[in-house]
C-alpha cells in the first residue's frame, strides 16, 4: 500500500473497526476498549499512518499551526526568540511553520499571505518595522497576530519587548559617565520605530542628561551584518567618536574588528556597548558589554500571548514589556 495515500479508512478496514474508533484512538479519547486500542495502534504502526492535520483542521476549523515570520534566521537575536517560541508551541501542542522574510517589505507580505493561505491559527511576526501594508494584511485576515521583538507604535497588535528607550538611555549614560563627549549611535534603519523612535529618543535623553550636544554626524544607519560593521569602522573614526552604542551584536563585532584592524584599542581608545548580549558578545575579544535582553523569554511570552488570543482567553495587556539589565564586560572601562 502506498504510504502517501494511506487514510483513516485503510486503518479502519485493516483493524476491522469503524473510522470513528480510529479517530478516537488517534485523538487520545479514552472511550475505547484497551484491546481495540492496541489492535488499532498496531495497524497504524504497521501501515505508518500519519493523521492528516489539514483534514482534521477542516473538521475543527483549527489547524493547530502557527506561522512565524523571521527576517533573518541566521541572526542570533531572531534564532534565540524562535527557540522560545518553539518550546512554548510544543508545550501547547502547536506546530510551527517558520518563514524567512529577509527583512524585505514585499517579501514579508508574500510570506504572510502564504502562511494565511495555509490556514494558520495565529502569526508571530518579527520584522524591523510594521508598514501600513503589513498592518492592513493583519487587520484584514482576522487571524491573531503577536509581534516578537518588534513594536507597534499604535499598540493595535499584541507585542512583547523590552523598554528600548530606557535600555539605550542607560547604555549611553554609562558611556557619558566614562567621560565620552562624542558617542556614536549605530543602528539599522531609522524607519524601524525601535531604532528611529525608541532607541534614538533614549540616546538623546542620555545626551541631554549629561549636557552633551546632539550631532547628526554621529548617527549611522547600517545593515545588520558583520561585513557592514567592518566597513563602517573607518567612517565612525572619521566622525571623531570615541564610543558607540550599537543596536546589533553581529554589526558590533564587525565594528570592533574594523577598529582593531585600524590600530584602535578597545576599550582604551574607544568603548562599545551593544544590544542583545548574544553568544557573539562572549566570543568577541575583548568581550562586548551589552544590554541583556531576555531573548528566549521574549519568544516564549509571545507564543503564550498568542495561545491566549487564539483560544479567545481574556488578555489583560497586549503590550508586554520584559525587564533588561546592562552587562558590563571588556569593551567598556
Amino acid at each position: 500500500m502506498d504510504k502517501q495515500t494511506i487514510t483513516i479508512y485503510d486503518v479502519a478496514r485493516e483493524a476491522n473497526v469503524s473510522m470513528a474508533t480510529v479517530s478516537r484512538v488517534v485523538n487520545g479519547n479514552q472511550n475505547v476498549k484497551p484491546a481495540t486500542r492496541k489492535k488499532v495502534l498496531e495497524v497504524i504502526d504497521r501501515l505508518d499512518y500519519r493523521p492528516n492535520a489539514v483534514a482534521r483542521g477542516l473538521a475543527s476549523k483549527k489547524t493547530t499551526t502557527v506561522g512565524v515570520v523571521i527576517p533573518d534566521v541566521s541572526n542570533t537575536f531572531f534564532s534565540s526568540l524562535a527557540r522560545g517560541i518553539d518550546d512554548v508551541a510544543t508545550m501547547y501542542k502547536y506546530n510551527i511553520i517558520l518563514a524567512n522574510s529577509d527583512g524585505n517589505d514585499q517579501k514579508e507580505i508574500n510570506v504572510l499571505n502564504t502562511l494565511l493561505a495555509k490556514q494558520v491559527d495565529g502569526i508571530i511576526f518579527m520584522g524591523h518595522h510594521i508598514t501600513e501594508e503589513i498592518r492592513g494584511e493583519f487587520s484584514r485576515s482576522k487571524t491573531p497576530v503577536v509581534l516578537s521583538g518588534s513594536i507597534d507604535p499604535d499598540h493595535q497588535v499584541g507585542s512583547v519587548n523590552i523598554d528600548y528607550k530606557e535600555a539605550t538611555s542607560d547604555s549611553v549614560s554609562l558611556l557619558a559617565e566614562n567621560g565620552h563627549k562624542k558617542i556614536a549611535f549605530i543602528s539599522g534603519s531609522l524607519l524601524d520605530p525601535i531604532n528611529g523612535k525608541m532607541r534614538l529618543e533614549g540616546y538623546k535623553k542620555a545626551l541631554k542628561s549629561a549636557g552633551i550636544k546632539y550631532s547628526e554626524g554621529l548617527i549611522f544607519e547600517s545593515e545588520y551584518n558583520y561585513k557592514a560593521g567592518e566597513t563602517l569602522a573607518t567612517r565612525i573614526l572619521n566622525s571623531g567618536a570615541t564610543a558607540a552604542f550599537i543596536s546589533d551584536d553581529e554589526l558590533a563585532v564587525g565594528i570592533l574588528n574594523g577598529l582593531t584592524d585600524a590600530g584602535v584599542n578597545v576599550p582604551d581608545d574607544f568603548e562599545i556597548i551593544t544590544s542583545n548580549n548574544s553568544l557573539l558578545t562572549e566570543i568577541a575579544r575583548p568581550r562586548l558589554s551589552s544590554i541583556t535582553q531576555p531573548l528566549y523569554d521574549i519568544g516564549a511570552v509571545s507564543m503564550r500571548l498568542l495561545t491566549k488570543m487564539m483560544n479567545k482567553e481574556e488578555v489583560e495587556e497586549k503590550t508586554i514589556i520584559l525587564p533588561y539589565t546592562i552587562s558590563k564586560k571588556d569593551s567598556t572601562k
